[in-house]
């Protein structure tokens, strides 16, 4: 929902790491070199320069996604997918801790453009922020009654930490049963009434990677179903494609989610 903080979440994760950040503004008008960059011609010496765009940064926020034209949009996919981009017939590397931050405005439907299966399906995993209760934003109210917290906020770890803990992550441990967990999670899903579109590969890789990570976090040297279960709905859920019977029947792709859970029994 606008207003709940999506921003200023951005801003703190790269501020807790020292990380460099850039904002895009998502609109009808931008262009996908607003994006990527442009070669600038100097008169000086006759050459044309390649100046960045704001996606040659750590943390990239990509603020109301959905405005922008699907021609926009998709300047994205190469770098979420491949860490680079290709600017006229270039390749160009982006910084090993790329990641992509996208908001979207799920009330105004004016001048938007949904996101399609193929882009949705490079993001991760998806969360809905919703409005806090009444004694959090009592707090939150006190919080910025003289300042900014945000302002205050200083680095507790930095990129070189962060990519090693994303190499650690990779060593924790997945046993065949729990792989096997996943990959049959992810099929049912391809399977589900009022799916016409279910969850592909890159669901399973997700899925893992997130278990692993969590698990890290956790302080455990293996992956447990419970850590499956715990990123399943943000990690598959966004990925599905609901027909129109089902959408218009108040089903939702995470319902479907956690009604799999149930039903697929995990390894013991």
């Amino acid at each position: 929902m606008p207003g709940t903080g999506k921003t200023p979440l951005a801003k703190a994760l790269a501020r807790s790491i020292d990380g460099t950040f850039r904002r895009i503004q998502f609109t009808p008008d931008l262009l996908p070199s607003d994006i990527l960059g442009v070669s600038v011609y100097d008169p000086s010496n006759q050459q044309f320069h390649f100046r960045p765009g704001p996606i040659f940064s750590q943390i990239l926020l990509a603020d109301e996604i959905n405005r922008a034209s699907p021609r926009t949009q998709s300047a994205l996919l190469e770098a979420m997918a491949e860490g680079q981009v290709s600017v006229e017939g270039q390749a160009r590397l982006l910084d090993g801790l790329f990641c992509v931050i996208a908001t979207q405005n799920p009330v105004e439907f004016h001048g938007t453009y949904p996101l399609p299966e193929a882009q949705m399906d490079r993001f991760a995993l998806r969360f809905a922020l919703g409005y806090p209760s009444l004694e959090q934003e009592v707090e939150l109210l006190e919080q910025q009654r003289q300042s900014q917290p945000l302002d205050r906020l200083q680095a507790v770890a930095s990129p070189a930490q962060i990519l090693q803990l994303r190499q650690h992550s990779q060593q924790i441990a997945v046993s065949e049963p729990v792989r096997r967990y996943i990959a049959e999670l992810v099929r049912r899903t391809r399977e589900l009434e009022g799916v016409n579109l279910g969850a592909g590969i890159r669901a399973s890789l997700a899925l893992m990677k997130s278990a692993q990570a969590l698990a890290l976090l956790q302080g455990h040297e293996f992956v447990s179903p419970d850590q499956v279960q715990a990123r399943a709905v943000p990690v598959i859920a966004h990925r599905l494609g609901l027909d129109s019977q089902a959408r218009f029947g108040g089903l939702s792709a995470e319902a479907l989610v956690e009604q799999l859970l149930r039903q697929l029994a995990p390894p013991v």
